[in-house]
């Protein structure tokens, strides 16, 4: 299947009605430029910047013309080495290019072609004419006592466009580990029960820029106060589990993470970048054609009936066809270094709905023939949500009976809670465009308003 989904308007609420494809426009333009003496050797060739115009739509080299901004030059923040390549050719460069002005974005955090001190005058002057950096704009910053971090960003016009970003550090057996939470849409194009971020709607998916972004500003936030040669790469981890679907968001995702990968970039492993989620199978599939990163399913019920409720897209994509899917994925062979060696399993952990010790067992059953570790993530209530958090002692219960059936079972430790930087806290700010944060406010205040009812009636019975 070599079409993007592009999750739009209330197509995408509840069971998905069918995959529809992007509507951005590609185009291509050549200029010309005089090129600098090529380097040496490829080590000498570290810190450089191309300007380039897309190839062909739903390519793995595309990239979206819609800057979001009316600054018609090149946003090289986005762009994969690959594109950085094209880019500088296109402008009659070299394509060793690619890999210095790289590394000055990505690892120094340089958004200033002046400060790129390894390319000529002359260069440097053309990419001001012809290109940008321009990461996502900051409107807040939060740091939690724990250590945890979040970002606000605004990734369009108005209070309508804002999304979150967190980053959560913890001490492993490797050292001190920087996990980044990023997202992927602005709202969600899926509509889970228990997930703040889905009671907001949805009004658009990322750019490429807008999502490796938030890798730049989370790990610049560490080199603030380290002088240029001195900076380095801080985020040790990824996941695409902040806001949004990654899976129908698929080329801007896929581009983003190829830069997390790159070592031009940020040089992450194939295992310490992940993917979740919530099972939209043909782009799973797709996934596994295209890139090798680690994959986490966002389950969260044992049968389809609970699943059908909890997570809708499991209507379209049931439990059987998911697991199947992921089985595909892990037996792609990726070679020693491959991250597909297990599926990391979410399931949070909502009172009285999914913790009893039949869910479990139907859990063990589910999962028998997945190579899996399992994340019992503890349910972060958010305003009137209609689920309470289940107790210590059950969620105990339900790791212990997992673990007893040989499976790795941890229980995710909440982080950030106090700055809203939990998991499924996440809500930005959407200008939805499918009604459903209003439906969901209607919900509430009809909600409010029988309690209220009830409560008078009640009152005048006493």
């Amino acid at each position: 299947m070599t079409e993007a989904f592009a999750a739009r308007s209330a197509q995408a609420e509840t069971a998905l009605q069918a995959p529809i494809t992007s509507d951005s426009q590609s185009g291509q333009h050549t200029l010309t430029a005089s090129a600098d003496s090529e380097p040496a050797s490829e080590a000498q060739a570290t810190d450089a910047v191309t300007v380039y115009s897309p190839v062909q739509p739903h390519s793995a080299n595309r990239i979206s013309t819609q800057n979001l901004t009316d600054d018609p030059r090149t946003n090289l923040l986005g762009l994969t080495r690959e594109q950085m390549e094209d880019f500088f050719v296109g402008i009659g460069e070299k394509k060793f290019r690619a890999g210095q002005v790289m590394k000055w974005i990505h690892q120094y955090g340089v958004t200033n072609f002046v400060e790129m001190s390894n390319i000529s005058g002359k260069l440097r002057e053309r990419l001001e004419q012809l290109a940008r950096i321009t990461p996502p704009e900051v409107v807040h910053r939060h740091y939690s006592a724990d250590g945890t971090r979040k970002w606000v960003f605004r990734v369009g016009e108005g209070a309508g466009s804002l999304i979150e970003t967190v980053l959560i550090p913890a001490e492993d057996k490797t050292g001190s580990r920087k996990t980044l939470c990023v997202s992927s849409q602005v709202g969600c194009a899926l509509d889970c029960s228990f997930c703040s971020t889905g009671k907001q709607g949805f009004q658009r998916d990322l750019t490429p820029a807008e999502i490796i972004g938030q890798v730049w500003v989370a790990n610049q936030s560490y080199m603030e106060d380290v002088p240029l040669t001195e900076r380095t790469r801080t985020i040790t981890n990824v996941v695409m589990m902040g806001m949004g679907e990654p899976l129908l968001n698929f080329d801007p995702v896929v581009s983003a993470m190829r830069l997390m990968l790159d070592d031009f970039a940020y040089g992450l492993s194939k295992r310490r970048v992940t993917l979740s989620t919530s099972g939209v199978v043909p782009m799973l599939d797709r996934l596994g054609e295209e890139i090798d990163v680690a994959l986490a399913i966002s389950l969260h019920a044992p049968n389809d009936t609970l699943r059908d409720e909890l997570v809708p897209i499991n209507r379209k994509y049931p439990l059987r066809e998911l697991v199947a899917a992921a089985r595909r994925y892990i037996a792609r062979d990726g070679g020693l270094e491959s991250a597909r060696k297990h599926v990391t399993i979410e399931y949070v952990m909502l009172d009285g709905v999914n913790d009893h010790p039949e869910h479990a067992r139907q859990l063990i059953q589910l999962l028998k023939t997945l190579p899996s570790k399992i994340n019992l993530i503890p349910f972060n209530p958010f305003p009137h949500a209609p689920y309470g958090r289940s107790s210590n002692n059950r969620i105990r219960s339900f790791q212990k009976q997992l673990s007893d059936a040989g499976f790795v079972c941890t229980v995710r430790t909440t982080r950030g809670d106090d700055i809203d930087a939990a998991c499924g806290q996440l809500v930005g700010q959407v200008a939805d465009r499918t009604r459903r944060a209003e439906r969901w406010q209607e919900k509430v205040q009809r909600q409010q308003g029988e309690r209220q009812l009830h409560e008078s009636v009640k009152t005048r019975g006493d």
